[in-house]
C-alpha cells in the first residue's frame, strides 16, 4: 500500500547576517543562497543584527580594498521576490546607526520582535 497524501507546506529560510561586509565571505554567501532560494520561488526572509547591519548602511564600496561590491545586488531583491528584510534596532543603536538604508522596505524591529519573526521561520541559517 503506497501513501498517497503529499506535504503541500512550504518551509521559509530565514538567513541572519551578522557579520560586517567585506570581512569575509559570510556575507557575500548569505546573500548568494538567498538569491538562488528566491530564484526557485522558496520564501526567504534576511535578518541583520549585530555587525551585520553595516551591510545594510549606504557608502560602501568594496573597490577600495579590491574586494567585488556585493552589496550593490541587494537592489535585486524584489526581482527574486525577497521582500522581508528584518534588522535589529538594537543593533543599530548600538554602533550609532541611522536607518540610512542603500534598499527599501527594511522593517526595524525591537529585539522580541526580531526573535518572534525569526521563530516563525523553519530553516535558519546564520552567517
Amino acid at each position: 500500500m503506497t501513501n498517497t497524501s503529499t506535504n503541500n507546506t512550504v518551509k521559509t529560510l530565514a538567513i541572519i547576517n551578522a557579520k560586517a561586509p567585506y570581512s569575509d565571505n559570510a556575507g557575500k554567501d548569505a546573500l548568494d543562497i538567498a538569491l538562488i532560494f528566491g530564484s526557485f520561488e522558496q520564501p526567504v526572509s534576511l535578518f541583520f543584527q549585530g555587525d551585520g547591519v553595516f551591510q545594510l548602511q549606504q557608502g560602501h564600496d568594496g573597490t577600495l580594498i579590491s574586494v567585488k561590491d556585493y552589496l550593490k545586488t541587494f537592489a535585486a531583491f524584489e526581482f527574486y521576490d525577497i521582500e522581508q528584510v528584518y534588522v535589529c534596532a538594537t543593533s543599530l543603536t548600538e554602533r550609532n546607526l541611522t536607518v540610512d538604508f542603500h534598499i527599501d522596505n527594511v522593517q526595524v524591529l525591537t529585539p522580541t520582535e526580531f526573535a518572534m519573526k525569526l521563530a516563525s521561520h523553519q530553516t535558519v541559517l546564520r552567517f
